[in-house]
């Protein structure tokens, strides 16, 4: 499975903060033979800062030339490892990490984005590309 384009940023900016990635990428094993990816595991080595010890982290560039198209199919993606972690790794809270410049799109920012990211208690890890750093960490 290919990489995103900015997942060595999003890496480098969970590894900045503290986190140690335990996985690159975390297998999710749905039956006996079939499995998801998901971008990245980490474990949190400062615990008192962030709560939650562990994460599965969804990278997404949002780079493709439909803008509602790329958060279809992040969302999707989103919504079944979240699921697939509630049967496997309930301990574990899955992250979609996107760049700044997605979460500050006109579209990104619109009703029906944030009603949607609402409606899914979705949790969001927002990264500079420029420096590889966690500019917010969101939890609707």
């Amino acid at each position: 499975m290919a990489k995103d384009l900015f997942h060595e940023n999003a890496r480098k900016a969970l590894e900045n903060e503290g986190w140690l990635i335990s996985a690159d990428p975390l297998r999710i094993y749905i039956s006996d033979t079939a499995y998801m990816e998901i971008d990245l595991a980490a474990e949190n080595t400062f615990m008192a800062e962030k709560g939650d010890d562990k994460i599965a982290v969804e990278v997404k560039s949002f780079v493709k030339k439909s803008f509602i198209s790329a958060f279809h199919e992040a969302m999707g993606q989103y919504l079944n490892y979240k699921s697939a972690l509630a049967d496997t790794e309930s301990d574990r809270v899955v992250y979609l990490a996107i760049p700044e410049d997605a979460f500050h799109h006109e579209l990104f920012q619109g009703k029906f984005i944030q009603k949607r990211l609402k409606e899914e208690s979705a949790n969001l890890l927002i990264f500079d590309i420029s420096n590889n750093s966690i500019t917010q960490w969101i939890n609707y």
